[in-house]
């Protein structure tokens, strides 16, 4: 038996464990002593502690696996020619030169190889395979990017048309007059915004050429632009930054209003699931924060099986009323007003990246300390397309 295998059904057990004493010890009014709650929290925080390690030993196994591919493949025919024929930031030359010149190893080859990637900032694209890197970074830092739609855009505003409004059918007399009924478009505009931070190298790990300087402002690069890019995504308010869905202007419908301003009820996350209509309901996710699924764990729905179930299957996620729960810590928390859960079809929020992402080597800024900055900047957008795939839980206000 697999080491995440039997971890899942031990997660399993423990969370039917916490629920059988969750049932055993509530009073005629339905809650738990202090004490009994204490003992309860442990229960429930070794099955969230179970869930981790089985992500992370998940990540290992997909890490592992595409370090064992072969780097090359045996040659069994008579090779015909020299392969596709890579143009600008694609080519060897490029992605060579750029490098070089972030450790500054430039040459006047150098900089003529460059002059396919320069910028309006000084900066130099990132070369096509380097790019492709930093887009798989960034999925997993941001679980927004998983679920929405991602486009790429060259210049200028996207204009996406969208459909406002449908004509219908009418019941006519024979040889009557058929009314008209046409559809109404209209549009949503996605722009660019920039998004920017600055990265410190020592002078010493980066003259090593033991250092993966690649690897490193992958890395680096999608931690701090994957955070930043999920919190607007989620409550961005459009100013500068991308249009959130919890925003008031442009985010999700309102689905519910809670009874509660520190509750969610049973029936309140039913009415927030049956607010969506059925069509976006298929492909539809759960999203709020951690703080959220652990009052939800406690809730039963009128069969007495509780609404959150784990997931004991490697590959499939925990779910609510059988329909996947993505949580993330920039969803708001539980709070007087605040929108809590968004339920919905994400794939109607699209993400527009501007095509390249810009580096560019700062020699002197950081001298004095014997470091070497790199300034890497990205331009992106996002906006919900329909506003009705999805609906949002607010707390009472």
């Amino acid at each position: 038996m697999s080491k995440v295998l039997e971890l899942r059904e031990k997660r399993a057990k423990a969370w039917e464990g916490a629920k059988a004493f969750l049932d055993s010890k509530r009073g005629k009014d339905g809650l738990l002593s202090a004490e009994d709650t204490s003992t309860y929290e442990k229960m429930e925080e070794e099955v969230v502690n179970l869930g981790k390690e089985i992500d992370r030993l998940e990540w290992q196994q997909a890490i592992d696996f595409e370090l064992s591919k072969p780097i090359n493949q045996p040659i069994t025919s008579k090779p015909t020619g020299t392969g596709e024929h890579k143009t600008g930031r694609a080519t060897d030359e490029y992605k060579d030169a750029f490098w070089k010149s972030m450790r500054n190893k430039s040459n006047f080859d150098v900089q003529n190889a460059l002059k396919v990637g320069t910028d309006s900032e000084g900066g130099y694209l990132a070369p096509d395979e380097f790019e492709r890197t930093l887009i798989e970074a960034l999925e997993e830092e941001n679980i927004f990017r998983s679920l929405a739609k991602v486009i790429t855009t060259s210049s200028g505003d996207r204009k996406i048309p969208v459909v406002a409004s449908k004509g219908t059918a009418s019941w006519v007399d024979e040889e009557g007059l058929i009314p008209e009924s046409d559809d109404s478009f209209g549009q949503v505009s996605i722009g660019a915004y920039k998004l920017a931070t600055m990265i410190k190298i020592s002078e010493e790990l980066l003259n090593d050429s033991v250092f993966n300087l690649q690897a490193y402002i992958a890395k680096e690069f999608a931690r701090r632009i994957g955070a930043k890019e999920e919190e607007a995504f989620f409550v961005g308010d459009g100013t500068g930054k991308p249009t959130g869905i919890f925003n008031a202007t442009g985010g999700a419908e309102l689905g519910i209003t809670a009874s509660s301003a520190t509750a969610v009820s049973v029936d309140e996350i039913m009415d927030l699931f049956y607010s969506l209509r059925s069509p976006y309901r298929k492909n539809a996710v759960f999203v709020m924060n951690d703080a959220t699924v652990k009052l939800i764990r406690k809730l039963k729905d009128g069969n007495g099986q509780y609404l959150w179930q784990p997931s004991i299957q490697a590959g499939q996620p925990d779910t609510i009323l059988n329909r996947p729960v993505k949580t993330s810590a920039y969803v708001p928390t539980v709070a007087t007003g605040a929108k809590t859960i968004a339920f919905g079809d994400f794939g109607y929020y699209w993400v527009a990246d501007r095509q390249g992402r810009s580096f560019q080597r700062l020699n002197e800024l950081y001298a004095a300390t014997g470091q070497v900055g790199f300034k890497a900047t990205q331009r992106v957008d996002g906006k919900l397309i329909l506003t009705e795939a999805i609906k949002v839980l607010q707390q009472k206000g």
